[in-house]
């Protein structure tokens, strides 16, 4: 587990797999906030609609966060969280996406 502090003074700490970007989870140490993060191109995802997702591009991998067991006073963390979690992998100008940019695919409208 690593520990490093977040630009809001929280201190977020990250638990890593074998594998990068496969399945990690940030924590937070001064809330209950958790967010796992997902490689897509690694996993299979499927959202669990009790939860909060967000998305983002790292280099050329799509990472989703989805909260765990969220709490209403934890919510305002997430973003937070995500952007310390970006500047820690070196993705730190990474976009933080309210929707899977997978499904918008075909959808486009011409203007």
């Amino acid at each position: 587990m690593r520990c490093l502090a977040g630009m809001n003074g929280n201190v977020y700490m990250l638990r890593t797999s074998l594998r990068h970007l496969s399945s990690e989870i940030i924590y937070s140490r001064d809330t209950a906030l958790k967010v796992r993060v997902y490689n897509l191109s690694e996993v299979n995802f499927k959202a669990d609609d009790n939860e909060i997702q967000l998305y983002g591009w790292c280099n050329e991998d799509l990472l989703a966060f989805e909260t765990i067991d969220i709490q209403p006073e934890d919510a305002m963390d997430i973003i937070m969280a995500i952007k310390w979690y970006a500047q820690y992998v070196g993705c730190a100008d990474m976009e933080i996406l309210p929707d899977d940019p997978r499904q918008k695919r075909g959808h486009e409208i011409a203007v």
